[in-house]
């Protein structure tokens, strides 16, 4: 399967570390964790050992994170990690040793919990929709809670992270159509057609998105984006975001896009209304991907605990 434009993942991790896009990120949020805590209080202060302890199978995701966190605001604690991001994990696996003073292992203790079980418990959810499709990608949306965080736990579940932020790529949706139309004063129709003709391609090409609302729709922004492209010899395809058109439509769309020898020039991802129940379906459309804020959005943490133990054991 080719590599579809939404995946940004190289963009949050490239040569073996974190970009400094994710880093910025990732200290904003270790930052505005840690200011909660409000220094996290007074314990008993002595060497220790602290293991976190899985309660439940899944995939482990967070370890660039609570690094991050411990090089900013615990330097004194050691993390020794038992198995690598991505990778699964079963109940009662420890999967990481803190070593250091347990006043400090105490203070940041919950918010490492926090993290890796938020973002452990979205790549385990986004690694089990993955297993229920065949032969289309699933990307998350814009709509996020922890913004980059829960791009990189999707990513890590196997999922692809779409549009990092707005200006990531181009997506002209019914909100920007309407604008258009408001300031010409035409119709929706050609206010359309004509935001599309004036796409600057040579700059935003390689990631574009249009939301269609029918087949109509689909089938005139793919011919306006194969002329266009043949006139400056491109080849980079369109995306179309099928809007709320589920699974039985969406397969009509793409047999026309065939039908018209459209399908080179497009990438057509269904969104609106995707559920688990729908995966199989969704599968048998057509459609090169999906996408949801479903794998990330109210998704239950992976259950973790941490146990201290005495340094001598």
């Amino acid at each position: 399967m080719a590599r579809l434009p939404h995946d940004r993942s190289d963009l949050l991790f490239s040569e073996g570390s974190v970009t400094e896009l994710f880093q910025v990120s990732i200290d904003r949020w270790v930052d505005a964790m840690m200011a909660d805590e409000r220094g996290g209080g007074d314990a008993v202060s002595t060497v220790v050992i602290a293991r976190i302890i899985t309660k439940q199978d899944g995939v482990l995701c967070g370890i660039p994170v609570v690094e991050r966190l411990l090089e900013r605001h615990c330097q004194a604690v050691i993390a020794d990690w038992n198995f690598s991001e991505g990778e699964s994990i079963s109940t009662g696996n420890s999967i990481v040793e803190l070593h250091g003073d347990s006043s400090e292992i105490l203070r940041v203790e919950r918010t490492i919990l926090n993290i890796l079980g938020r973002m452990s418990g979205i790549a385990s959810f986004t690694a089990k929709w993955v297993s229920k499709v065949d032969g289309i990608d699933i990307a998350c949306t814009r709509k996020t809670e922890w913004g980059l965080l829960d791009k990189w736990a999707v990513h890590i579940g196997g999922g692809l992270t779409h549009r990092l932020d707005r200006s990531d790529a181009i997506m002209l949706k019914e909100n920007d159509f309407t604008a258009q139309q408001e300031r010409d004063s035409k119709d929706m129709t050609n206010s359309t057609y004509m935001m599309v003709e004036n796409i600057d391609l040579d700059s935003n090409a390689h990631f574009t998105v249009i939301e269609v609302s029918d087949e109509k729709m689909a089938i005139e922004v793919a011919m306006i984006w194969k002329r266009r492209q043949i006139d400056r010899n491109g080849s980079e395809r369109v995306v179309l975001l099928l809007d709320n058109m589920g699974p039985e439509l969406a397969k009509d769309c793409v047999k026309s896009l065939e039908r018209l020898s459209l399908e080179d020039w497009c990438v057509v991802e269904g969104s609106g209304g995707v559920d688990y129940e729908s995966l199989q379906n969704w599968s048998a459309s057509g459609v090169d991907l999906i996408s949801t804020s479903a794998i990330n959005r109210g998704v239950t943490p992976l259950d973790l605990s941490m146990l201290i133990l005495s340094e001598d054991m």
